[in-house]
C-alpha cells in the first residue's frame, strides 16, 4: 500500500492557498467566492429563461427579470442562512449545543446542502406569494440554475482539501494534505461533474430540446431526483464526517439518510407534472 500511495502521490495537490488576498483580519477566500459567482451566473441564466418567451405557455412565466433580480437578495440569506443552519443542525449540534458561538465560525465546518435547499424553498414560497407568482414557476427557474452554484460550491471543496473520499488506488487519486498519506477519490470533483456540469446538462436539454417549461414541476422534479441520485451515488466512494462516521452497516451516511426523502419527493413532483395553464 505504501509503494501504491508513493506512486499515486505523483498526482500531487494543488497548492492553492484557500486565502485568495487578505487586508487586516478580513480575508477574501475561494469558498465565498464560488458562492458569489455561483449566484450571479445563476441570476444571468434565470433571467434569460423568464426572457424567452417561448420556452413557455401562451401565458408566459408570469414573473419578469426584475422579478428574478429583486429574488436575488432572497435567494442569497436563504442560501447561506439555510446553508449554515442544516450544517449545524445535521452535522454539528452537538459541538455548537456545547460552545453556541462556534455556530459563527464557519471556518470550523461550512454549509449543508440540504440545509440551503431547505432555506431556498422557504425563500421561494413567500417570494412567490408576495409577488403573485406560481409558486412552481419560480421552482422551476430556480432549479434549473441550481446546479451552477454547485459546480463551483464542490470546486471550493476541492481547494480547500475538504469532503474527500474514501483510500483508493485509481489513478486520478489524491493524496489531500487533512486526509493522511494515502491516496483518497477526490469526490469533490465527481460532485462537482455530476450534481454540477452533467445535472446542468440535463436540465438545459429539457429545457430546450423537450420544453419542459410548459409542464408545471418537470425541472423542479427533475433537479431532485437527479441531485438525490448524484448525492448517493458518490456518497458510496466519500468518507464521511468523522464525527458522525457511518450510521449503519458500515456504508449508511447522513448524506444518504438526508438524501432519499429528497429522491421521494423528486420523483412525486415528476409523476404529477403537467402542462401549465
Amino acid at each position: 500500500m505504501e509503494h501504491t500511495a508513493t506512486l499515486l502521490s505523483l498526482m500531487t495537490f494543488p497548492d492553492i492557498d484557500p486565502v485568495i488576498f487578505a487586508i487586516g483580519p478580513v480575508q477574501v477566500r475561494w469558498y465565498g467566492l464560488a458562492y458569489v459567482i455561483g449566484i450571479m451566473l445563476g441570476w444571468r441564466y434565470a433571467r434569460k429563461l423568464v426572457e424567452n418567451k417561448n420556452l413557455w405557455p401562451a401565458a408566459g412565466p408570469r414573473m419578469t427579470a426584475l422579478d428574478i433580480d429583486d429574488f436575488l437578495l432572497w435567494a442569497t440569506v436563504g442560501i447561506v442562512a439555510g446553508g449554515r443552519i442544516g450544517y449545524i443542525l445535521f452535522y454539528d449540534f452537538a459541538a455548537v449545543a456545547a460552545n453556541p458561538l462556534r455556530a459563527l465560525e464557519i471556518w470550523n465546518g461550512g454549509m449543508s446542502f440540504h440545509g440551503g435547499l431547505l432555506g431556498t424553498l422557504v425563500a421561494m414560497i413567500l417570494f412567490a406569494r408576495s409577488r403573485n407568482i406560481p409558486v412552481f414557476n419560480l421552482f422551476d427557474v430556480v432549479c434549473a440554475v441550481v446546479p451552477v452554484g454547485l459546480f463551483f460550491g464542490r470546486l471550493a471543496n476541492f481547494i480547500n482539501a475538504e469532503l474527500w473520499g474514501k483510500l483508493t488506488d485509481v489513478p486520478w487519486a489524491f493524496v489531500f494534505p487533512t486526509g493522511g498519506p494515502f491516496p483518497r477519490h477526490p469526490t469533490q470533483l465527481y460532485e462537482a461533474a455530476l450534481e454540477g456540469l452533467l445535472l446542468l446538462a440535463v436540465l438545459a436539454w429539457l429545457i430546450y430540446r423537450r420544453q419542459a417549461l410548459k409542464r408545471r414541476g418537470m425541472i423542479a422534479g427533475s433537479f431532485v431526483a437527479g441531485y438525490a441520485l448524484s448525492r448517493i451515488f458518490v456518497e458510496f466512494f466519500r468518507e464521511p464526517d468523522a464525527h458522525i462516521g457511518y450510521l449503519a452497516g458500515g456504508w449508511l451516511t447522513m448524506g444518504m439518510v438526508l438524501s432519499l426523502p429528497m429522491l421521494a419527493v423528486g420523483l412525486w413532483v415528476l409523476s404529477t407534472a403537467r402542462p401549465r395553464d
